[in-house]
């Protein structure tokens, strides 16, 4: 590739403000000296020609091998369409979000099984775009072996990406573009240097964040807490995932269904077994089978609310036997603490845990106040069988409760029956709590698989952002 040409249009990139310095917020929210805006291309036509066809100039001196093209939402895109428009090469348009009509597809074009696919993206920094798009892909059957990068930041998305079995090819690094930049005195030897020492500290950051976080689940895990509680932080660091899918299901089998497929996504299932309609004991044989193959827990959630006799054979006994195979139940703390010993004196000795209710995510809810200061001092004084709550935000400092927060979606807002959703950001890293429970955010998706691995990754990053933060 002519190495004139490339800096003519580092060159270009700078006149139009392709390139920025000063102070900026990347996608991982981490700050940076020098900001990567190609999005101004789409504004200038010549340039975007000329970009183009550097990235076609890669393809053919690689001797790339492929039988489509896409481009990373959605700068990328227009890139993509012009290369494949001038040299009539197939093109695959991949959506960040499937619509709820039409054909509700995450991959739009025509292509087999098999076949394989050329990612073209503008800007790598750590390369989680190019892996978004690549796995979007692979469910529909098509291989990634190669990606094309206009601009490297050099902040190891080349090696993640090998990692992963994707070879990426970059045309301008971050460092041959600040020498070109200083050559033509554009930028001084001192900003030259900076955005390069300030890359490395991101990477060092990024390593120091992720030995607070492990510190910080280190020291929740020495801190005496429950067995079970402990449990599911390994199952959360393990699988990194914080996400609790809520499957309000009436067939068994859609509910097998369900902890199949979502079950290498989340932590923790949510069940209402009493709204099936073919409930047998061998169901629930599967379900453990499941909980034990994808390494989740069980929460069955039976809203307890009765004296401690009354809870106590309901959990035990009946047509459920509850305490036979859910890890997990949560109760209501109105009856006082009858409804947690009942309940413990069952759970307790087969290693169970509870949640009391101290908010809930309905319109009006009476669960606020006094109330909820009651149910910590109750979870406190019966912290041998609570985990934690069940609640809106976090409500003790104590490290061995467990904060779960129902009504998630990906948008806030709510519905016409009072049900109020929180985004997984606000609620983990804002208002402090553990886990997000998402229920018709991702049975209401047309890709129910697609939709629980955004809110997983969603919510870890938020609990990550907020632990390491927290642990500064």
């Amino acid at each position: 590739m002519d190495g004139p040409s490339i800096d003519s249009l580092i060159l270009k990139l700078h006149d139009v403000n392709g390139v920025k310095f000063g102070e900026y917020k990347l996608k991982s929210g981490l700050l940076t000296p020098i900001y990567i805006d190609l999005r101004v291309l789409v504004s200038h036509p010549a340039l975007m020609n000329q970009v183009a066809s550097l990235i076609y100039e890669r393809v053919q001196e690689e001797g790339l091998q492929f039988d489509s093209v896409c481009g990373v939402p959605y700068t990328a895109l227009p890139l993509a369409t012009i290369i494949c428009s001038q040299h009539e090469l197939p093109m695959l348009i991949r959506r960040k979000e499937a619509k709820d009509y039409g054909t509700k597809r995450l991959v739009e074009g025509l292509f087999r099984q098999g076949d394989t696919c050329l990612i073209i993206e503008d800007t790598v920094t750590s390369g989680t775009s190019i892996l978004e798009t690549a796995e979007v892909l692979y469910k529909e059957g098509l291989k990634v072996t190669d990606a094309i990068v206009l601009m490297d930041r050099e902040q190891g998305g080349v090696e993640m990406l090998a990692s992963k079995g994707i070879k990426l090819h970059p045309i301008i690094s971050i460092s041959h573009l600040l020498r070109v930049l200083q050559a033509a005195e554009r930028i001084d030897a001192q900003t030259a240097q900076t955005p390069h020492t300030c890359c490395g500290l991101l990477l060092v950051f990024s390593f120091f964040s992720h030995f607070l976080f492990l510190l910080h689940l280190f020291l929740l895990l020495s801190a005496g807490i429950h067995p079970l509680a402990s449990k599911l932080l390994k199952i959360m660091e393990e699988k990194q995932s914080n996400l609790c899918v809520s499957a309000d299901v009436t067939s068994s089998e859609e509910l097998l269904q369900l902890a199949e497929s979502l079950g290498p996504k989340i932590c923790m299932l949510k069940t209402h077994v009493d709204i099936l309609e073919d409930y047998t004991l061998a169901f629930i044989q599967k379900m453990q089978a499941l909980a034990e193959k994808h390494n989740f827990l069980i929460f069955e959630d039976r809203k307890f609310a009765d004296i401690g006799n009354t809870v106590k054979h309901q959990y035990e006994g009946g047509l459920y036997q509850i305490s036979s195979w859910s890890h997990i139940v949560n109760a209501h703390a109105v009856p006082g603490p009858g409804v947690v010993k009942g309940l413990s004196a069952v759970g307790k000795p087969l290693a169970r845990g509870c949640l009391l209710i101290a908010q809930m995510s309905s319109q009006g809810s009476l669960a606020a106040g006094e109330y909820t200061k009651a149910v910590v001092q109750m979870a406190e004084e019966h912290s041998d069988f609570v985990i934690g709550f069940i609640c809106g935000s976090k409500l003790t400092e104590r490290p061995e409760f467990i904060h779960m927060t129902p009504g998630v979606q990906m948008q806030a807002g709510g519905d016409l029956l009072g049900q109020q959703y929180t985004t997984p950001e606000e609620v983990i890293y804002s208002k402090g709590s553990d886990v997000i429970i998402v229920g018709r955010g991702i049975l209401g998706a047309s890709d129910r698989v697609e939709a629980a691995d955004l809110y997983r990754k969603s919510g870890w990053d938020a609990y990550r952002k907020r632990v390491s933060q927290s642990s500064i």
